[in-house]
């Protein structure tokens, strides 16, 4: 796949998933934040990015910490070609197409950190419960998971209000008319240059269709019953978290 095509489609998709959340550079930047000190004492940590999509956290990973190995898994083949394409040349990150919701995509037996940004909602709460608990069964001790993602407080007037103030924000930033996951999708499978190397299937947008909605309060019962010690959350904007787990 072509490096500059590529590169223009990883930067459309940034855009639009500010609309979802418009501090999204600070939370990557928390997340890698809390990345970096569990692994300050570790000489090449390896670090999973599950749902890695186009690349984006992991080449922020790849960036700042330049020492670690990346494996970004995912299992939408367009996502990933356009990841391995606009993977930066001294990046040391590894692509691996995976599906978390099966039973073959943790091969590793040893593991530094796990991190996720916006796409473990997508997975029903019995297989998220066994994501966490393949996680930490390879998590070394004082090793972390760090989701950033959507959680929703199980108070219906706290949801609300979370998702106002949210709302509020994108006002502010001006990203409210960014353009949707939807129609992000749309114009992918509509270009001639991506129809000309893609199926129509690989670019109509791989999906469960499914958003768990699961409270941080549900997410911390399912990390605690995993096995994880300390559940909190470091980071929070709205309805949007950076929720840690240490083992």
């Amino acid at each position: 796949m072509d490096e500059k095509l590529a590169a223009g489609w990883v930067r459309r998709w940034d855009v639009q998933q500010e609309r979802y959340i418009a501090d999204r550079e600070e939370r990557f930047d928390v997340l890698i934040d809390v990345v970096e000190h569990v692994c300050r004492d570790i000489a090449e940590p390896l670090v999973l990015d599950l749902g890695c999509g186009p690349g984006s956290l992991s080449t922020r990973l790849a960036r700042r910490l330049p020492h670690a190995r990346v494996v970004g898994v995912d299992t939408d083949p367009f996502l990933l070609a356009l990841a391995r394409a606009s993977r930066p040349d001294d990046a040391n990150i590894e692509y691996v197409q995976a599906d978390l919701a099966g039973d073959g995509w943790l091969t590793w037996r040893t593991i530094d950190a796990a991190v996720s940004t916006t796409a473990l909602h997508w997975l029903k709460p019995d297989r998220l419960a066994d994501v966490y608990r393949r996680l930490a069964d390879v998590l070394r001790e004082g090793g972390a998971l760090v989701n950033g993602d959507h959680f929703y407080d199980e108070q219906p007037g706290i949801r609300d209000l979370a998702e106002a103030v949210k709302g509020r924000r994108a006002a502010r930033a001006g990203v409210e008319a960014n353009e949707d996951w939807k129609g992000w999708w749309a114009a992918v499978a509509a270009d001639p240059a991506l129809r000309a190397e893609f199926t129509a299937d690989e670019l109509s947008g791989v999906s469960t269709g499914y958003g768990n909605r699961l409270s941080p309060q549900e997410h911390t019962r399912l990390l605690r019953e995993a096995g994880f010690a300390e559940v909190a959350p470091v980071w929070q904007f709205g309805d949007d978290f950076v929720l840690t787990a240490l083992r």
